[in-house]
């Protein structure tokens, strides 16, 4: 695998390779000596495994980190975990823990190693300094509808904006985050344990319900339609949009029809400007979007995007936006 990285990655002229490591320990050593750009880090490794690693390379050599994983349940839940630890993104190899044909993917590694290059390294170690305070409901009437949308960086910046809401949160919350299939379920399970409110991977024929969060599965545009007057999340396959599926534009298209001036967009952290045209439709019927600031963002590419278009009715480090969905409401 190490000889098969250090070939695709040798032949690009604006790369060079400045260490090889066999292991965890290795790892920690030449990231502190090299002081490199990027590292690639795989999740199975001797001695110390690539989570292990990750933790103190964060913590004596901050580096932008992308992930190798095997697609797998097991896999899918650590490199959730390494996202929120603070590693820039994540490839998965194309079959199992060894593959040899990993030159299939090289491409997209290669595009997330430059793409990797425009993240300030400070944002991916600096935490957030606030206070959680219970965030009280004043009225529990409310036919609103939340989307958020997120790419890189998006499960650190999840972390702060979905466990602090309560559980008798009166909207339903719909998620999409750029991800692979396999690994939004795993993003769900996690939130759902450490959040008050019920959050799960949203499936074909979920009807909204308040204080419910609905993650869009990696692979599918998630839509919603009205059915008895209620609304139901629909999935499909079609073109991917802004080079993604799931898109952000595509579920905010479907909403904003529906909910109107009811719906409120949220824009996280990511790459692109996936979520831009979605809050101009949001914005055409009066509802409200949100961006975040680039203050925790891991990348200030797609809520950039939204206030440079004028979109955003409010511009907000990720650990204000939950109060600011709470008053909402």
């Amino acid at each position: 695998m190490r000889m098969v990285l250090k070939d695709v990655l040798e032949k690009e002229k604006d790369m060079q390779i400045v260490g090889i490591a066999k292991d965890g320990m290795e790892a920690i050593e030449l990231a502190i000596k090299t002081k490199p750009d990027i590292i690639t880090l795989d999740v199975e490794m001797p001695k110390l495994n690539g989570i292990e690693a990750l933790k103190e390379i964060m913590k004596r050599a901050p580096t932008r980190v992308i992930m190798v994983s095997s697609l797998t349940e097991e896999g899918a839940d650590i490199t959730i975990t390494a996202l929120e630890l603070g590693a820039v993104d994540f490839i998965t190899k194309p079959a199992g823990s060894i593959s040899m044909n990993f030159r299939k993917i090289a491409g997209d590694l290669i595009q997330k190693i430059r793409a990797a290059m425009q993240v300030d390294v400070k944002s991916l170690v600096r935490k957030a300094t606030y206070t959680s305070k219970k965030l009280n409901l004043k009225s529990l009437v409310s036919s609103k509808i939340v989307v958020i949308g997120s790419s890189t960086g998006g499960p650190k910046s999840l972390d702060l904006v979905i466990p602090p809401l309560p559980e008798n949160y009166p909207a339903p919350i719909i998620i999409v985050q750029h991800m692979p299939a396999g690994f939004t379920k795993s993003l769900a399970q996690r939130l759902n344990k450490i959040s008050n409110l019920y959050v799960k991977e949203a499936e074909e024929g979920d009807v909204l319900e308040p204080g419910k969060v609905y993650i869009a599965p990696g692979d599918y545009h998630l839509g919603i339609k009205q059915h008895d007057k209620k609304s139901v999340v629909y999935l499909e396959k079609s073109e991917k949009i802004n080079n993604v599926r799931p898109a952000v534009d595509f579920t905010l298209d479907k909403v904003a029809e529906i909910y109107k001036d009811k719906t409120i967009a949220v824009i996280l952290t990511g790459m692109g400007k996936d979520g831009t045209k979605g809050a101009f439709k949001v914005k055409y019927y009066k509802g409200i979007v949100i961006a975040e600031s680039k203050e925790t963002c891991v990348v200030y590419g797609m809520p950039k995007s939204v206030v440079e278009e004028g979109y955003a009715d409010f511009e907000l480090p990720a650990y204000k936006i939950p109060e600011k969905l709470v008053e909402i409401v």
